[in-house]
């Protein structure tokens, strides 16, 4: 293997069309350049404009899964998509904290499909926290943002983890994406470019911000060149699956 270039694992469900999941998070990490893992929690049927069907993966053949690549290489960042329940989620971290301590973590809170196909539902809040704070950074949209944290204020972050807001979904400022650190909060304005929608467009930025802590970027620099990739992602074509360059 590379010597050169990071180890980043994706843990998130395989998308047949390329567009989500472990396969559009490959593509993102072969852009940056960085060696990329994958370990699949489920896999679906679907199309970038329909969802048909899931079968989530067996937890403890993705533990298993965890445990041989973190006893084979030192993985920098991990990647989570999908995941049917918190306890699910739980035990993926756990294990990957006791594996490797110092890895860190972006979560992308797929709730739901573009098709509101739920994956997850967020019943026990308090468990939520204690899970978020192994967590280094999540990346809700604004309907997400409201089922994970009902209370949330928009103001400063009370929570025990970083949160990116995407604006994809923010009417009053469209693409203006929000970064909430723990004693600031900095806002990523979008470019002019003409932007299309795009199936699997969170996960892309979430490998991408993955991608860009595994080269030792600051969470920041991390995100803000994360917006500039998904950008050109989203205005790569005119319809919902988008070409990949740097």
């Amino acid at each position: 293997m590379s010597e050169n270039r990071p180890f980043v694992l994706t843990i998130a469900g395989l998308d047949p069309s390329g567009g989500a999941g472990i396969l559009a998070d490959i593509k993102t990490f072969e852009q940056h350049k960085v060696v990329g893992f994958a370990i699949s929690t489920a896999n679906t049927i679907q199309t970038e404009n329909k969802f048909y069907e899931i079968q989530w993966t067996n937890l403890s053949f993705v533990i298993r899964s965890i445990e041989t690549l973190f006893l084979s290489y030192k993985i920098s960042v991990v990647k989570i998509g999908i995941v049917p329940t918190l306890h699910y989620l739980n035990r993926i971290l756990s294990t990957i904290k006791l594996l490797s301590p110092s890895t860190k973590i972006v979560w992308d809170p797929v709730l739901k499909s573009t098709t509101e196909f739920e994956f997850m539902k967020i019943e026990d809040h308090l468990a939520l926290d204690k899970i978020l704070s192994k967590i280094d950074l999540i990346t809700p949209n604004y309907h997400e943002i409201k089922i994970l944290f009902p209370d949330f204020t928009f103001k400063e972050n009370e929570f025990s983890t970083n949160i990116l807001l995407k604006g994809g979904h923010n009417e009053k400022a469209l693409g203006t994406d929000r970064l909430f650190l723990k004693d600031e909060i900095v806002e990523l304005l979008p470019s002019e470019k003409k932007y299309y929608e795009k199936h699997g467009s969170g996960c892309v930025l979430s490998s991408s911000i993955a991608s860009n802590l595994a080269l030792n970027q600051t969470l920041e620099m991390a995100c803000k060149n994360a917006k500039t990739y998904i950008e050109k992602y989203l205005s790569s074509t005119s319809t919902l699956i988008g070409y990949h360059y740097v």
